[in-house]
Parts: C-alpha cells; sequence; structure tokens
C-alpha cells in the first residue's frame, strides 16, 4: 500500500463518475498530484475543492502509478475571501491553471509551492497585481525559462532597460534597442532595475510579457497550449482598464 500525506493546493477538480472527482493538487512534498475524491458532489466537498484552497491531503493506493483515493481536509479557503473580486478570482484561477498544466506528475519541488501558497495570501491583499506577474516569471524561471531582466543584453546602460527579446528572454537597453525594437517586447517599469510603482497600464504589459513567453516557450508543444484561465486574466484586465480610461 501506498500512501502520503501533505498540505496541500487544489489546481482543479473534474467530475469523474456519478459523484466522484479526480482532484489535482500541488503538494508541498511530491509536487503536483492526482486522486480520486469520493462524494466530491456533497455539501462539504464541493467547499473543499474549490481551485486556490489549501488542504491537508491523504492519497492511499495499491501501488504508486494508481490514481489513488483521497480524503481532504480544509485547512484555508482562498477562493471565498476573493470570490466578489472578479479579477483577483481570475488571476487565482489563471495561476491555478498554469500550474496543472505545465508541471509534470509526481515531480518534487517544493519551491513552487511555496511560491504558489505566498501568490494566494498577496491575492488577498489590495496591492496584488504586480505580484501575479512576478510570480509567472518565476514560474517560468523554475520551468527553466528564465528571463534575464537585470541587465542589457547589447551591452547598453543596464540604468535604461525599455525592451526584452522574444528570443532569448534577455532585456535591452533604450538605446541599444533602437534598430530593433519593433521587434522588441516592451518591458513594464515595475520590472526594471529601479522599478517604479505602475498603474493598470503597466501591469498588462507586463501579463503580455509573461503571456508571450509562456505561449511561445512553455507551451508551444502542449496540444491545449496556453490555458483559457490565463486568456482570460488578459482580458478581463483589459476590460478594467477601459473602464478606468472612460471615467
Amino acid at each position: 500500500m501506498e500512501q502520503w500525506q501533505d498540505q496541500s493546493i487544489i489546481l482543479s477538480a473534474r467530475t469523474h463518475g456519478e459523484s466522484g472527482a479526480v482532484v489535482s493538487l500541488l503538494t508541498r512534498s511530491f509536487g503536483r498530484q492526482c486522486g480520486y475524491l469520493r462524494g466530491a458532489g456533497s455539501v462539504k466537498n464541493r467547499g473543499v475543492i474549490e481551485i486556490g484552497n489549501i488542504v491537508d491531503a491523504n492519497w492511499r493506493a495499491r501501488t504508486s502509478d494508481s490514481l489513488g483515493y483521497l480524503t481532504l481536509e480544509l485547512s484555508h479557503s482562498t477562493a471565498s475571501r476573493i470570490m466578489q473580486d472578479a479579477l483577483k478570482l481570475s488571476a487565482l484561477q489563471s495561476a491555478c491553471a498554469l500550474c496543472d498544466q505545465a508541471l509534470p506528475e509526481k515531480e518534487g519541488h517544493e519551491g513552487l509551492y511555496n511560491g504558489l501558497h505566498a501568490l494566494l495570501k498577496i491575492l488577498e491583499s489590495d496591492v496584488w497585481a504586480q505580484g501575479y506577474v512576478m510570480w509567472e516569471i518565476a514560474l517560468l524561471k523554475e520551468l527553466g525559462f528564465a528571463l534575464d531582466l537585470s541587465r542589457c543584453a547589447a551591452g547598453g546602460d543596464s540604468r535604461t532597460l525599455a525592451y526584452v527579446s522574444p528570443k532569448t528572454g534577455c532585456a535591452v537597453s533604450r538605446e541599444a534597442a533602437q534598430p530593433y525594437k519593433d521587434k522588441l517586447l516592451p518591458l513594464p517599469e515595475f520590472l526594471k532595475p529601479c522599478g517604479k510603482q505602475s498603474g493598470e497600464e503597466d501591469i498588462i504589459t507586463g501579463l503580455n510579457l509573461t503571456h508571450y513567453f509562456f505561449e511561445h516557450w512553455v507551451f508551444v508543444h502542449h496540444n491545449r497550449g496556453l490555458p483559457e484561465a490565463r486568456h482570460r486574466l488578459d482580458l478581463r484586465f483589459a476590460e478594467v482598464f477601459a473602464k478606468t480610461r472612460a471615467c
């Protein structure tokens, strides 16, 4: 009999059979894991398996390669705390979908869990959008696709970084980028070495930056491509920004 117990974050849950669900978790010590939850449609379990919730998970199976059975106890309800904010909820769904689709199963990496756990706390604060973009950059690095935004790849002044190369993920200074700046991705102010406070337009620039590298580096060979939840986050931010400008 194989068994483990660990604090985990709910990444997704899909109905399986009459009353069960296959639940995908990001665990602290065992990486992304899946298991079957009996009675997933019950009043108790429906609230437990909300995306982003932190749970104490117990997994049991005859062999390590089996799907296994889960029992879950709710530790912290993230979803309920941000339910009234559609933009934060979209960010939560996007983060969990990115982890669910990008991470290999059963490959332990405590740093990934700690990063997502920290993001969940940030989402409950008023200043969270910059943190979300920075979390996506950290996830890219954990997946082996690090961006270098600390210096100019062309030898220019690192104090005037303004663009990112879509080929290398390296930053380029404003002056060095002039001959080919139309082919580069804009670098938001808050990601520059001397980062400044930024508004919604700068956040959108950051989301467009990470969107590009997830789409062209991480999910380029995935059958489903970039998760739909990540596309929805872009659209929600664009809608909010458009309303703000209209006012």
